[in-house]
């Protein structure tokens, strides 16, 4: 096995087992923080219940929310992306011009690409590692399934899939995780 600090003599499973003991550590109910794994990597948080202690002594401010419109973009990019704004628009119904342009200003998404082969080269968009970190997710691999997410039908709607999802669903060839 190859060492993680050439210098150090360090190894991987070391490295791995003292970080998993202060993440074990940290869980006790004396520290105010948790040691998470993130992003393909370990970050410091502070615990929910001293969010607020946290966030006056820090001066934060309410963070803005994201509009109905800009979350329902988002959650097309991160379930189908990349993806091209004119997808986008066909799942919702609309444009998501100003969506897209507020998601790329906050960092939440990035583009990814152009599709070279479709005629104007459409941008791909996909979630960036900023939505990552703030939704405390490694991949999109973790994303909640649509199928655990969506509500259950009824006896009068069973087997019936609303026609924005089954369209904005992908095909087992396409690649997209959902």
């Amino acid at each position: 096995m190859g060492k993680a600090f050439p210098d150090s003599g360090l190894d991987i499973k070391t490295i791995e087992a003292v970080l998993n003991d202060l993440q074990e550590k940290f869980r006790s109910d004396i520290f105010a923080f948790e040691l998470r794994v993130i992003g393909g990597g370990y970050q410091f948080f502070s615990k929910p219940e001293y969010h607020n202690t946290v966030a006056a002594f820090i001066g934060q401010k309410e963070k803005k929310r994201l509009s109905t419109a800009a979350l329902e973009t988002l959650s097309i990019i991160a379930y189908r992306g990349p993806i091209t704004k004119v997808e986008c628009e066909k799942i919702r119904g609309v444009d998501c011009n100003y969506s897209v342009e507020k998601l790329l200003e906050k960092e939440l998404i990035e583009i990814s690409g152009r599709l070279e082969h479709m005629p104007g080269k459409p941008i791909l968009y996909k979630v960036t590692q900023t939505f990552l970190d703030y939704f405390g997710l490694n991949s999109t691999s973790e994303l909640p399934k649509l199928k655990d997410v969506l509500p259950q039908p009824d006896e009068n709607t069973i087997g019936e899939v609303p026609e924005v999802i089954s369209d904005s669903l992908p095909s087992s060839d396409s690649g997209a995780e959902v």
